[in-house]
């Protein structure tokens, strides 16, 4: 017998659905087939309305029918006054409905950070009071409260992300659906390590840069994006610079730095109007704990020990470099040789 899946979307963007919709291994079809998926409900997928949710909506609530896998995309505003009217599904607030199905299903996978933790429906001043299933921003509790667990024991699993990756998602889904749900290894935030265990800075093609201190001045240039462009690469958990997206490519490897998003609290924790995307980071000392001498000779050191390599490659790449072939002829010189 197969499993049911019943995907809610509160305050969010579809982002995390259009992601899903680009999985390949396997794709989204697959799954279904594979597994013998019962998609209850998809606001992009299903061809259910009205009445016919209304139904649904009391039959798992009242067990009639079995909830495996419960997913919420969005956040979960509780505005105005508490009573959640700033978003409503089947003529209710969405709060309720996803406490109700929180209660009953196997397991509650929260995709995306709007999902996660709130988002950015949750960046201050939250007018809708947001927030994420079991976080808002990086404080624990959120709708379901921080000691909430599943049906088959667990917290929501959380797979950050804006938006998340296919693989985060439907890989997760893959591991409850053989059984492996309750093996699941989650972090300190309840997101799989398998996916979050590793920093956005693993694996990009910038790092010999970043070893030697190289950094970029603008957006053109070649060197590293964590210095003068607030890259958060090595802060950040996810798996991105090796799993790459649509298997090609990453933020850093197209030369725009890492934002952070697949961190609990992302952007309110990081973003500000003081201190708007791509701002400078504030690197001495680094940590609390960090001194600004030994960063600083640290720092030298290592730009004085640039490969010769690493420093012709930078001016190679560099825009302020002519690459036209020098040995073709202009098009005014065309004109005279036609004439």
């Amino acid at each position: 017998m197969g499993l049911t899946l019943f995907w809610l979307q509160a305050q969010a963007c579809s982002g995390n659905t259009m992601s899903l919709l680009n999985a390949e291994e396997p794709d989204l079809t697959e799954f279904i087939t594979r597994y013998d998926v019962d998609v209850l409900y998809h606001p992009s997928l299903s061809p259910i309305w009205g009445e016919q949710v209304h139904r649904l909506l009391r039959q798992l609530a009242n067990e009639e029918i079995k909830l495996d896998i419960f997913v919420v995309e969005g956040a979960i505003p509780l505005g105005p006054n508490g009573t959640g009217l700033y978003n409503t599904f089947a003529d209710r607030p969405i709060k309720d409905i996803v406490q109700e199905l929180a209660a009953v299903a196997e397991y509650v996978v929260a995709v995306g950070d709007c999902a996660t933790h709130g988002g950015f429906p949750a960046m201050d001043p939250n007018p809708t009071d947001a927030v994420g299933l079991q976080y808002l921003n990086k404080q624990h509790g959120g709708l379901l409260g921080a000691e909430y667990r599943s049906r088959a024991g667990l917290p929501v699993v959380n797979i950050t992300g804006c938006p998340a990756h296919p693989d985060w998602q439907l890989q997760t889904l893959m591991a409850i659906a053989e059984g492996l749900g309750p093996l699941l290894e989650l972090d300190e935030y309840a997101r799989p390590r398998a996916f979050y265990g590793k920093m956005t800075h693993t694996g990009c093609t910038n790092n010999e840069y970043y070893d030697h201190k190289h950094s970029v001045k603008s957006f053109t240039q070649q060197g590293c994006l964590f210095f003068d462009k607030g890259c958060r690469g090595p802060y950040t958990h996810s798996d991105c610079n090796v799993r790459l997206w649509n298997r090609q490519s990453s933020k850093t490897r197209v030369g725009s730095p890492c934002l952070g998003c697949t961190d609990i609290g992302w952007p309110n924790e990081n973003y500000s109007v003081e201190r708007p995307f791509y701002s400078r980071e504030q690197l001495t000392p680094m940590r609390e704990d960090s001194r600004v001498l030994p960063y600083g000779l640290g720092k030298i050191f290592s730009y004085v020990a640039t490969p010769a390599e690493l420093e012709e490659r930078k001016v190679l790449f560099s825009p302020e470099v002519d690459r036209r072939p020098q040995n073709l002829v202009g098009i005014e010189e065309i004109k005279v040789l036609s004439d």
